[in-house]
Protein backbone atom coordinates (compact mmCIF):
# COMPACT_ATOMS: atom_id res chain seq x y z
CA UNK A 1 0.00 0.00 0.00
CA UNK A 2 2.44 2.64 -1.17
CA UNK A 3 0.04 5.48 -1.81
CA UNK A 4 -2.77 4.97 0.70
CA UNK A 5 -2.99 5.87 4.33
CA UNK A 6 -2.63 2.99 6.74
CA UNK A 7 -5.67 0.72 7.07
CA UNK A 8 -6.29 1.86 10.65
CA UNK A 9 -6.54 5.42 9.36
CA UNK A 10 -9.23 4.57 6.77
CA UNK A 11 -11.58 2.44 8.86
CA UNK A 12 -14.29 5.09 8.60
CA UNK A 13 -15.36 6.48 5.20
CA UNK A 14 -14.28 10.04 4.52
CA UNK A 15 -17.80 11.45 4.17
CA UNK A 16 -16.49 14.90 3.22
CA UNK A 17 -14.38 13.63 0.35
CA UNK A 18 -15.03 12.23 -3.10
CA UNK A 19 -16.49 8.80 -3.81
CA UNK A 20 -15.23 6.79 -6.78
CA UNK A 21 -17.59 4.20 -8.26
CA UNK A 22 -15.93 1.96 -10.83
CA UNK A 23 -17.87 -0.41 -13.06
CA UNK A 24 -15.88 -3.26 -14.58
CA UNK A 25 -16.33 -4.42 -18.16
CA UNK A 26 -14.73 -4.60 -21.59
CA UNK A 27 -14.64 -1.59 -23.93
CA UNK A 28 -16.14 -1.56 -27.40
CA UNK A 29 -19.48 -2.17 -29.07
CA UNK A 30 -18.76 -5.89 -29.37
CA UNK A 31 -18.98 -6.37 -25.59
CA UNK A 32 -21.53 -3.70 -24.73
CA UNK A 33 -24.43 -5.99 -23.83
CA UNK A 34 -22.41 -8.91 -22.43
CA UNK A 35 -23.17 -10.26 -18.97
CA UNK A 36 -19.54 -9.45 -18.12
CA UNK A 37 -20.30 -5.77 -18.74
CA UNK A 38 -23.00 -5.33 -16.13
CA UNK A 39 -20.56 -3.16 -14.14
CA UNK A 40 -20.40 -0.74 -17.09
CA UNK A 41 -24.20 -0.90 -17.37
CA UNK A 42 -24.53 0.08 -13.73
CA UNK A 43 -22.31 3.16 -13.88
CA UNK A 44 -24.11 4.18 -17.08
CA UNK A 45 -27.38 3.97 -15.15
CA UNK A 46 -25.95 5.99 -12.25
CA UNK A 47 -24.74 8.63 -14.71
CA UNK A 48 -28.20 8.75 -16.27
CA UNK A 49 -29.81 9.13 -12.84
CA UNK A 50 -27.47 12.01 -11.93
CA UNK A 51 -27.56 13.68 -15.35
CA UNK A 52 -23.84 13.09 -15.97
CA UNK A 53 -21.94 12.37 -19.18
CA UNK A 54 -18.76 10.34 -19.71
CA UNK A 55 -17.08 13.23 -21.44
CA UNK A 56 -13.38 12.62 -20.85
CA UNK A 57 -10.70 9.96 -20.66
CA UNK A 58 -8.59 9.96 -17.52
CA UNK A 59 -5.96 7.35 -16.63
CA UNK A 60 -7.30 5.06 -19.37
CA UNK A 61 -10.89 5.26 -18.13
CA UNK A 62 -14.02 7.01 -19.32
CA UNK A 63 -14.90 9.34 -16.45
CA UNK A 64 -17.91 11.38 -15.38
CA UNK A 65 -18.28 13.37 -12.19
CA UNK A 66 -20.83 15.47 -10.38
CA UNK A 67 -22.57 15.83 -7.04
CA UNK A 68 -25.28 13.85 -5.32
CA UNK A 69 -26.86 15.14 -2.12
CA UNK A 70 -23.78 17.20 -1.34
CA UNK A 71 -21.27 14.45 -2.09
CA UNK A 72 -18.80 14.47 -4.98
CA UNK A 73 -19.27 11.33 -7.08
CA UNK A 74 -16.80 10.16 -9.72
CA UNK A 75 -17.86 7.38 -12.09
CA UNK A 76 -15.34 5.40 -14.12
CA UNK A 77 -15.32 2.72 -16.80
CA UNK A 78 -11.78 1.35 -17.33
CA UNK A 79 -10.91 0.99 -21.01
CA UNK A 80 -8.06 -1.47 -20.42
CA UNK A 81 -10.24 -4.61 -20.64
CA UNK A 82 -11.62 -6.40 -17.60
CA UNK A 83 -8.61 -8.51 -16.66
CA UNK A 84 -6.28 -5.49 -16.53
CA UNK A 85 -8.50 -3.11 -14.56
CA UNK A 86 -6.03 -2.65 -11.71
CA UNK A 87 -3.59 -0.06 -13.12
CA UNK A 88 -6.46 2.21 -14.15
CA UNK A 89 -8.25 1.96 -10.79
CA UNK A 90 -5.01 2.46 -8.88
CA UNK A 91 -4.14 5.55 -10.90
CA UNK A 92 -7.57 7.09 -10.35
CA UNK A 93 -7.49 6.40 -6.62
CA UNK A 94 -4.04 7.99 -6.37
CA UNK A 95 -5.10 11.03 -8.39
CA UNK A 96 -8.17 11.72 -6.24
CA UNK A 97 -6.33 10.82 -3.00
CA UNK A 98 -9.20 8.56 -1.96
CA UNK A 99 -9.31 6.49 1.20
CA UNK A 100 -10.07 2.92 0.19
CA UNK A 101 -13.41 3.10 1.99
CA UNK A 102 -14.60 5.69 -0.56
CA UNK A 103 -13.94 3.35 -3.49
CA UNK A 104 -16.73 1.05 -4.74
CA UNK A 105 -16.07 -1.56 -7.44
CA UNK A 106 -19.13 -3.00 -9.24
CA UNK A 107 -18.80 -6.25 -11.19
CA UNK A 108 -20.57 -9.39 -12.38
CA UNK A 109 -20.68 -12.47 -10.17
CA UNK A 110 -21.62 -15.92 -11.50
CA UNK A 111 -21.91 -17.29 -7.96
CA UNK A 112 -25.00 -15.18 -7.25
CA UNK A 113 -28.48 -15.67 -8.74
CA UNK A 114 -29.46 -13.14 -11.39
CA UNK A 115 -30.75 -9.94 -9.81
CA UNK A 116 -28.96 -10.45 -6.49
CA UNK A 117 -26.97 -7.58 -4.98
CA UNK A 118 -24.19 -8.14 -2.47
CA UNK A 119 -22.26 -5.22 -1.00
CA UNK A 120 -19.15 -6.10 1.02
CA UNK A 121 -16.54 -3.91 2.73
CA UNK A 122 -13.64 -6.16 1.72
CA UNK A 123 -12.71 -9.63 0.48
CA UNK A 124 -10.77 -11.58 -2.09
CA UNK A 125 -11.30 -11.79 -5.82
CA UNK A 126 -13.17 -15.15 -5.80
CA UNK A 127 -11.52 -15.84 -9.14
CA UNK A 128 -12.78 -12.64 -10.80
CA UNK A 129 -9.72 -11.55 -12.77
CA UNK A 130 -10.61 -7.85 -12.86
CA UNK A 131 -10.86 -7.82 -9.08
CA UNK A 132 -7.61 -9.77 -8.77
CA UNK A 133 -5.88 -7.10 -10.87
CA UNK A 134 -7.29 -4.32 -8.68
CA UNK A 135 -6.29 -6.05 -5.44
CA UNK A 136 -2.77 -6.48 -6.78
CA UNK A 137 -2.47 -2.82 -7.74
CA UNK A 138 -3.96 -1.46 -4.51
CA UNK A 139 -1.98 -3.85 -2.35
CA UNK A 140 -5.07 -4.50 -0.27
CA UNK A 141 -8.40 -6.34 -0.24
CA UNK A 142 -9.84 -3.74 2.16
CA UNK A 143 -12.11 -1.82 -0.20
CA UNK A 144 -15.88 -2.01 -0.83
CA UNK A 145 -17.37 -3.93 -3.72
CA UNK A 146 -20.84 -4.35 -5.20
CA UNK A 147 -21.33 -7.83 -6.63
CA UNK A 148 -24.05 -8.15 -9.26
CA UNK A 149 -25.48 -11.65 -9.67
CA UNK A 150 -25.73 -12.99 -13.23
CA UNK A 151 -26.35 -16.73 -12.52
CA UNK A 152 -24.09 -19.65 -13.27
CA UNK A 153 -23.58 -20.95 -16.82
CA UNK A 154 -26.19 -23.49 -17.92
CA UNK A 155 -25.23 -27.10 -18.48
CA UNK A 156 -21.59 -27.57 -19.42
CA UNK A 157 -21.06 -24.10 -20.89
CA UNK A 158 -17.73 -22.61 -19.80
CA UNK A 159 -17.77 -19.51 -17.61
CA UNK A 160 -15.78 -17.40 -20.13
CA UNK A 161 -18.22 -18.27 -22.93
CA UNK A 162 -21.19 -17.53 -20.68
CA UNK A 163 -20.09 -14.13 -19.37
CA UNK A 164 -19.18 -12.97 -22.89
CA UNK A 165 -22.71 -13.67 -24.14
CA UNK A 166 -25.29 -10.88 -24.31
CA UNK A 167 -28.24 -10.82 -21.96
CA UNK A 168 -31.19 -12.26 -23.88
CA UNK A 169 -34.32 -10.27 -24.65
CA UNK A 170 -36.13 -12.36 -22.04
CA UNK A 171 -34.04 -10.62 -19.37
CA UNK A 172 -34.65 -7.07 -20.60
CA UNK A 173 -37.36 -6.04 -18.15
CA UNK A 174 -35.76 -7.78 -15.18
CA UNK A 175 -32.35 -6.33 -16.07
CA UNK A 176 -33.74 -2.79 -16.10
CA UNK A 177 -35.26 -3.30 -12.63
CA UNK A 178 -32.03 -4.89 -11.39
CA UNK A 179 -29.92 -1.95 -12.56
CA UNK A 180 -32.29 0.60 -11.02
CA UNK A 181 -32.06 -1.18 -7.69
CA UNK A 182 -28.28 -1.52 -7.92
CA UNK A 183 -28.13 2.23 -8.61
CA UNK A 184 -30.13 2.84 -5.44
CA UNK A 185 -27.66 0.64 -3.54
CA UNK A 186 -24.58 2.41 -4.91
CA UNK A 187 -25.99 5.84 -4.07
CA UNK A 188 -27.00 4.65 -0.59
CA UNK A 189 -23.36 3.67 -0.11
CA UNK A 190 -22.37 7.26 -0.93
CA UNK A 191 -24.93 9.04 1.24
CA UNK A 192 -25.64 6.61 4.08
CA UNK A 193 -22.51 4.49 4.35
CA UNK A 194 -21.73 0.87 3.64
CA UNK A 195 -23.40 -0.61 6.72
CA UNK A 196 -26.78 0.95 5.88
CA UNK A 197 -26.46 -0.06 2.22
CA UNK A 198 -25.58 -3.64 3.19
CA UNK A 199 -28.46 -3.91 5.63
CA UNK A 200 -31.01 -2.73 3.12
CA UNK A 201 -29.85 -4.25 -0.16
CA UNK A 202 -28.03 -7.45 0.80
CA UNK A 203 -31.19 -8.87 2.31
CA UNK A 204 -33.35 -8.02 -0.68
CA UNK A 205 -35.53 -5.18 0.62
CA UNK A 206 -37.33 -3.19 -2.03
Amino acid sequence: MKFFRRIKDIATPDASGAFLIVGLGNPGQRYRHNRHNIGFMLVDKIAERLGLTFSRVQHKALVADGRYRGKKVILAKPQTYMNNSGPCVGALARFYKLPLTNLLIAYDDVDLPFGTIRIKPSGGSSGQKGMASIIQQLGSEEFPRLRLGIDRPPGRMSTPDYVLQDFSEAYAEELAIFLERATDAALAFVTEGIEAAMTRYNRGDQ
